[in-house]
């Protein structure tokens, strides 16, 4: 199955597994989506996730999801640049999300971080997402 929104779907299937309250999700394997749960990781936002391979069938991720008394973690995740409407931001313009309880992901040519790593090593880029 093609997917044209890589992180798009990325971000659904997170945002339904957490609806449904289930404690992890399997998601198709990308160098990108690898990037983006490395920062989800970093930040505290999932416990961890795990690239699986079985024989016969595509690599993918087996990502743990983070509950804490009851609520998820992540109370929101939204897809800022989309396949038709990417959105770019220089350093200087790198907004804080809810005032530096949330983040954004974004990707730079330094690779993908957050906001705050992107500040610190002075670059913009893309704004994947923003999660609090």
């Amino acid at each position: 199955m093609y997917i044209s929104d890589p992180v798009g779907d990325l971000i659904t299937r997170i945002r339904n597994a957490q609806m449904r309250r289930h404690s992890s999700l399997n998601v198709p394997a990308s160098k990108l989506r690898g990037w983006v749960l490395d920062v989800l990781e970093g930040e505290g936002y999932i416990r961890g996730y795990l690239r699986t391979e079985k024989e016969g069938e595509k690599p993918s991720f087996d990502v743990e999801l983070k509950y804490f008394e009851g609520q998820p973690v992540i109370q929101k995740i939204k897809r800022i640049s989309k396949p038709g409407r990417r959105v770019y931001s220089s350093v200087g313009d790198l907004v804080s999300v809810r005032n530096g309880l949330g983040i954004s992901i974004v990707s730079t040519p330094k690779g993908v971080m957050s906001d705050a790593a992107a500040r610190d090593a002075n670059v913009g880029g893309e704004v994947l997402c923003e999660v609090y």
